[in-house]
Order: C-alpha cells, then structure tokens, then sequence
C-alpha cells in the first residue's frame, strides 16, 4: 500500500504543492495556447456549436483577475464562499480564484431545490456569496444563510446591493494581451479546508462533506494513475464539477452541449459531434447518460478518438455497457469507478471484464463487481451495524465472501462533515494514531480474488422475520428480463412484518403486458434462493432519480408509493 508512503512524505516538501491551484500556473507555463475549458456559446444560423474557450494562459490570468478583486472585498483565506454560478467559464475561473486565494467554495447542486438549497447553505454557514442575478434574488427572497453573508458577488448584471459585480473579463484575456499581475497561490497545509461539496441527498439529508488540500491534491494523483490519464488529452466533461480535474491534470475540458442536470435526456448528437469537433480521449458520464447514447444508431466511428470511458454515480447495467462498448474502437473500456463524494476513487473495475465474467454472477445474484481497490487506499469489510463505532478493532471484519458494510481508509477519504457532528461520529471510525476509516454506507465482500463486490446501500436493505434481503442482488435477477429496464426492491410493513417488494420499470416498446410480465418476473425469482420469497410486483412509470446523475434511485420515495398499492 502507499498510504504509509504518502504518509510519510514531509510536510515541508508537500507544502507548496498541495493547493489543487498550482497546477494551473504550471500548465499555463509550460502550454499556454493548448485549450483549457472550451464551453458551449449557442448555435449559429447553421445550427452548429459555436463554442468560447479560455486557454491554460488565459484561464490562469483569468483566475489571477477575479482572485484579486474577491481578495480586495475581503473574500481571503479560509473565508467560505457559496458558488452558484452554472457551468461556465465564469465557474472554472472562479473556482481557481478561490484556490489560489486558499478561500473555501461551498458548492451545492441547484437542482436539488429551493428548500434543501437554504439548509445546504444553513449549515455552510458562508460568510461570502458568489452568485448569478438569479441566484441573489433567490438568496434575498427565501433568507439563505442570512445570518452569517456579509460579501456578495454577482456575475453579471449589476443590482441586488452586490458587495462586487464581475460583467464580464476584460477583453485582453482572451487576446493574450493582458499582464495581469499573478496572484500569489495560497502555500496551504495538508490538513487545511480547501472546499465543502455537498452529498446528493438520495439517500437522506444532504451532508456537506470537508475537503482539505490534501484530500484534493492526493485525489488528483490517484484518478491520474487509475486511468492513466496523461497531459494533452481532451475530457469530455458531462458533470461540471467533474470537469475541474481536467485542467489539473493536463487535460482540456470539453464542456458539451447539454443540460448537465438532465443527463438522461441529453440529445447523443451533441454528444457525438463534440467528440468528433475536438477529438476527445476520455469521456466521463453518468449511466443514464450511457444509456441514452448508447441506444443512438448510425453512429459509427464517430467515438473513434476514445481511448477511456467513466462513468459513476450509480451501478452501471451491464447491457448499458455492452451497447455502449461497441461504440467504442478497439482496445478503449468503459471504466466504472467506485466510490462516493466523501471518498472517490475507491475500486476499478473495465469492460472487458465485466462483460467477460462479472456479469454473469450479477445476473444470478452475486451483486455488482466494482472492482479491486486502487493503489493507495485501505478497503474493509465490517460487520453491518447502524451505530456509531467509535475505534477500529480487528474483530469488525468479514472473512471473505461474507456481506458486510464498506469501510475505507485513505489520504483523499474525507474527515468530516462540516456541521454534522452526529454525522460525521456515525461514519467514521478512529484508527488509534493512524487516521480513520470512512464507512460508505454500502454493503458488499470481497471475493477470493480479492476483487469488491457492491451491494446496495445499507439503508436500502430490507429486514423480515426470514432474514434480510439486499436491493443489488434481487434486483439484478428480475433486471434480466428483456422487457424490463430496472427494478427496485423496497420493503413495506405488513402484518406485523416487513413485506419485500419489487417495483418495476419497463423497458419501453414490449407489447408483453403487465400481468403475464409479472407472471414471468415471478418464475425468474422462483429459481434463486434469495428472491423465491419475493411475491409482491408493482409496475411503476417511471422510477424517481437523483437530479445529479439521473441513475440513483429514489427507493425511500417508491417505498412511500408502495405501501398505498400494497393491500
């Protein structure tokens, strides 16, 4: 393992090159005119992308910029800031900005709604805000974090009593003219906040998970050699805050044409042709993003510069793979990281052994083979409890094959959660005088090959008087029916017991209805073990979802559903 290696590295030769941040004046260096960020601008009257760009130069001289200016209204150092600005130059810049400043940007998902956004913002408790018009009109209205605000900033138009208004860079930037005057990059610590990123909250409250400047800068390492990602290549970046790695390690950010919070109904034209304008290597994206591209026909060669695919956020089907493979030239994967906000990457796993191997015991059961744990981090399996276990002890583990929670322990697994000491005492679990474990949340086991197999979460399973059952297992046994295109199992009280169910939805353009489909959903679950006792199936239109990824399943709301179909 290197976690002992990275451990041992001293403070006073990491210290200049653990801002995240440093990594752009390097590049800017060392190739000014290669792309940096290329962004979507509309189309032109023959309805093709027309796109703007910041090159390495330019976006570092753009961060420079704004860095002073946030920096002379008092956003410095340590001084939490909440960035709602959407995907943008503006974003990449910004968050540069704060970077170098060693400020700490607290990032939220817009599309989780008004409500949770004002507790997310609540329990940031940032004392500077940075926003679009929109955003600080929402701020003002619903009372954001108003008690702790004091330095607003708005992109765009002027208004709203902003503390500071950025309209537009000067124009220079983008014509290489410009000396702006370089802004001195924070030399930050290894164990000091860099960022607070938020949870999705699909399986409960979201949570804002504390990154430090060593959690980021050994993050970046670790994806780097994962998926040996080299300087030069061309990142088609379909979630934005993913897009951020891309300038760090070299890579340009193509940001495509689309809405990154509906990626399951993204047009896989603009897709194909942001690949093909820019010759793209590596393309990350969510499974619903996968699938809905994957379905496209008459597309042939035309990902034909992709050497990687990776995708997250959820487990990826094997058919979605499959289909999407075959798009792909010869000898290029699609990757399936595991991992959460708290703690990525943890485990890899390619196509070619999914679709070799792997698959065929998901169909019958087995769970879902995320892969073996990247170089550099310590992966356990525990026994399943739902209290806090406050210190490690060597008693917790599984032997092999044994189904239990994940525990992960690592330089870029998170510490904390930032206002969340309940939260934080359930997670993790103190090793003495050698960091923590981070408790995932998930089940799974290792197999005899030492590969990790995942489960479902632990709030997910489902516990009746005959035992417990674990959504992956079940439900990928029901998901081999050709005319259904995901399952759900939720438990629901009955009689004085829980009842499990399983909820479907179809893959659309069977004409199989839905009494015979169930009939046949029932003999499939007849035939395994762990899914004979399941006798409840609903049909559901359409399964709710995550807004981040489109791909994690709301099971707490089906389960709300459930219980009024169930009699």
């Amino acid at each position: 393992m290197r976690l002992c290696a990275f451990k041992a590295l001293s403070r006073k030769r990491q210290y200049k090159m653990l801002n995240v941040a440093a990594h752009l004046p390097d590049l800017a260096r060392r190739q000014p005119s290669t792309p940096a960020v290329v962004y979507p601008a509309g189309r032109d009257s023959w309805n093709r992308v027309a796109y703007t760009r910041y090159t390495f130069r330019q976006l570092d001289q753009a961060s420079d910029h704004l860095a002073h200016q946030l920096n002379g209204v008092g956003i410095a150092r340590g001084v939490r800031t909440a960035l709602m600005v959407p995907p943008s130059l503006e974003f990449f810049a910004l968050t540069f900005a704060l970077f170098k400043i060693g400020a700490v940007p607290v990032i939220v998902d817009p599309g989780m709604g008004v409500r949770n956004l004002g507790k997310c913002l609540g329990d940031a408790e940032p004392a500077a805000f940075i926003g679009i018009p929109k955003a600080h009109l929402a701020r003002r209205l619903l009372g954001w974090a108003r008690r702790t605000i004091c330095t607003t900033v708005c992109i765009g138009r002027p208004g709203l009593g902003s503390t500071l208004t950025i309209r537009s860079m000067p124009r220079a930037i983008f014509t290489n003219d410009a000396e702006i005057a370089p802004y001195p990059v924070a030399e930050v610590t290894c164990d000091e906040t860099a960022a607070i990123l938020f949870t999705s909250g699909s399986t409960g409250v979201a949570k804002g998970v504390v990154y430090t400047h060593g959690n980021f800068s050994s993050q970046v390492e670790a994806i780097r050699t994962a998926f040996d990602i080299r300087p030069g290549e061309v990142d088609l970046a379909t979630f934005p805050l993913f897009a951020l790695f891309g300038p760090a390690l070299g890579m340009t950010a193509i940001v495509p044409d689309m809405n990154p919070t509906r990626p399951a109904l993204v047009e896989p034209s603009r897709i194909f042709e942001a690949v093909t304008n820019f010759g793209v290597t590596n393309l990350f994206g969510s499974p619903a993003l996968l699938n809905r591209v994957g379905r496209a026909s008459d597309v042939a060669g035309q990902l034909a510069s992709i050497r990687r695919v990776i995708s997250a956020g959820a487990p990826v089907p094997a058919n979605v793979i499959e289909r999407f493979v075959k798009l792909l030239p010869p000898g290029s994967q699609v990757y399936t990281p595991y991992g959460a906000t708290e703690a990525l990457p943890v485990a890899v796993i390619g196509s070619d052994e999914i679709l070799r191997e792997t698959r065929h015991l998901t169909d019958r059961g087995r769970g879902v083979c995320v892969g073996r744990p990247v170089e550099g981090i310590d992966v356990k399996v525990i026994r399943i409890s739902d209290d806090p276990i406050p210190s490690w002890d060597g008693s917790l583990e599984c032997t092999t094959g044994e189904i239990g929670e994940i525990a992960v322990r690592g330089p870029w697994v998170t510490p904390s959660y930032f206002n969340r000491p309940q939260a934080t005492a359930l997670a993790k679990i103190n090793v003495e005088g050698d960091g923590f474990y981070h408790r995932m949340g998930d089940i799974g086991y290792f197999d005899d090959r030492g590969r990790l197999w995942f489960c479902g979460r632990k709030a997910h399973r489902v516990v009746t008087k005959f035992g417990t059952l674990f959504t992956i297992p079940c439900e990928a046994v029901f998901n081999t029916h050709p005319a259904v295109f995901r399952t759900a199992l939720v438990g629901v009280p009955y009689g004085g017991d829980v009842r499990p169910v399983i909820c479907i939805e179809r893959e659309p353009g069977h004409a199989i209805d839905d009494e015979t489909l169930k009939r046949e959903l029932l003999e499939l679950g007849s035939k395994h073990p762990h899914t004979a006792g399941i006798r409840a199936l609903l049909v559901h239109p359409a399964f709710p979802v995550d807004i981040r990824h489109n791909a994690k399943i709301f099971r707490e709301k089906l389960a709300v559903w459930a219980v009024k179909k169930v009699r």
